[in-house]
């Protein structure tokens, strides 16, 4: 009796560094119908198919970026959805979860779907958005959709392009006790208004970049992260601290999963990779809110990315024109690109700490894949398993290179990176099973990213 032929692949990701959620191991990936079908062992028989030679690359799971501004709508003079979209394959992130701070801002269901109707057909990645929480109207996050929504963003601070902003404590109450009655995650820029206003009414505005941090200095993250923790507590609502900029905070948030807590946060590519005396000699790049604090600040960000302790990276994605960034100092919009950068200049900095190659794939697949993914449901994203989306990221581990403003695929054209010698290069990312972006090729076919809608909520849960 003959053994039967094994069905032909559409895509066979060969002799690469698989990084799955049991380890990684050398392996190949067969994928049909834009589903990884089964991990094969080296060695083992391939079936019939197209080639994708992976050897000498790490294979991670196309990584997630739950931290962008894409700036649709309103705001596209800065960026486009397709150039955002490009930049994120071209660093390996396959998914992003989009901000509501556009013009108008995504304040309710209509308006990310009116949202997602423009974006419709010019995506090359896998999207989701995160709501606007409305100060307003706190009481919409009871009965928000999950197929529109499934978390939503709360501004405790407010900045250039910050649309509404929690200023009152009773506000930001209403907010958690109806996001915990609609299981909504709330992500939040945790910083403290009323602690800057207080700030603000005995100094003048900063005229240099050396004056900007002790502008809007750590006390009022801690004290923002503070309330949080208070809150949580008392509503059991589920939240995600983004952008987390001092040893502090981080102590803090550390402390308040330990109690068993809700509560999660997110560590950025530039708050590991620049300090505040970068800002001091080169500029409007690196003014960001929150802003870039201290060295001792950046080592404890790098322990909880080491320890497990922060859930993601996120690149928090926010471009400007260079027109805008050259304003005064207390003009300049905070913000810069970073979902190109991100898991490359992190990866950069693994090595640069000593962390075997093996090691640095499984906290980038934590980071940027599983963590995401679990906190924001997302089907079939952040592993690479078989039945997963066959998005995957292919990851050079040693090549050094230095990137450059024509590197950049953002539509600002500019990057805080310039000019640094990075290790490690991501040089092909397939997206549903085919390859969509290689360094040597570019861009192949059409933008195939689609609208990540959240799970229709059963009938018992909607009563």
């Amino acid at each position: 009796m003959s053994t039967p032929h094994p069905a032909p692949a559409d895509l066979i990701v060969e002799g690469g560094r698989l990084v799955t959620p049991e380890g990684v191991r050398t392996g190949t990936v067969v994928i049909r119908e834009g589903r990884v079908a089964a991990l094969l062992a080296d060695g083992e028989p391939l079936p019939p198919g197209p080639l994708l030679d992976a050897r000498g690359r790490y294979v991670l799971p196309g990584l997630i970026d739950s931290h962008v501004h894409f700036r649709t709508p309103g705001l596209e003079y800065k960026e486009t959805w397709e150039h955002g979209s490009r930049a994120a394959l071209a660093g390996g992130v396959t998914t992003v979860v989009d901000m509501p701070n556009t013009r108008p801002p995504s304040l309710d269901e209509a308006g990310i779907i009116a949202k997602a109707d423009l974006i419709a057909g010019r995506s090359w990645a896998d999207y989701r958005f995160h709501i606007g929480a409305d100060p307003d109207h706190p009481e919409l996050l009871a009965d928000l959709d999950p197929r529109t929504a499934t978390s939503a963003k709360v501004f405790m601070a407010g900045h250039h392009t910050a649309p509404v902003v929690f200023r009152e404590a009773e506000q930001l109450r209403r907010a958690f006790a109806a996001a915990a009655r609609g299981g909504v995650r709330l992500v939040l820029h945790a910083e403290d208004q009323h602690v800057f206003d207080l700030l603000d009414a005995g100094s003048g505005d900063p005229d240099s970049y050396g004056q900007y941090e002790p502008h809007r200095p750590r006390s009022g993250g801690i004290v923002a992260v503070a309330q949080v923790v208070r809150l949580v507590r008392e509503y059991g609502t589920k939240a995600h601290i983004l952008h987390v900029s001092s040893a502090e905070e981080t102590d803090l948030l550390t402390a308040a999963a330990a109690e068993g807590l809700p509560l999660t946060f997110e560590v950025t590519g530039h708050h590991l990779s620049f300090t505040h005396d970068d800002t001091t000699r080169r500029g409007p790049r690196t003014r960001l809110s929150p802003a870039i604090r201290d060295g001792r600040d950046q080592r404890r960000l790098w322990q909880a990315v080491l320890h497990g302790q922060a859930a993601t990276l996120g690149s928090d994605h926010a471009p400007h024109t260079v027109e805008e960034k050259n304003r005064p100092p207390a003009d300049a919009p905070p913000g810069l690109p970073g979902v190109q950068e991100l898991a490359t200049a992190v990866w950069t900095g693994l090595q640069s700490r000593g962390v075997e190659p093996d090691a640095a794939a499984l906290h980038l697949a934590r980071l940027m894949g599983d963590g995401p993914a679990r906190l924001f449901d997302l089907s079939g994203k952040g592993r690479l398993e078989p039945g997963a989306d066959a998005d995957l990221a292919l990851l050079d581990p040693s090549e050094r290179w230095q990137f450059s403003a024509r590197d950049v695929m953002s539509l600002c054209g500019w990057s805080a990176y310039e000019g640094w010698t990075f290790t490690g290069r991501f040089t092909t990312t397939v997206k549903a099973g085919r390859v969509a972006w290689d360094v040597r090729t570019g861009f192949a076919g059409r933008p195939q990213g689609h609208w990540l809608q959240g799970a229709a909520r059963s009938l018992e849960a909607a009563r």
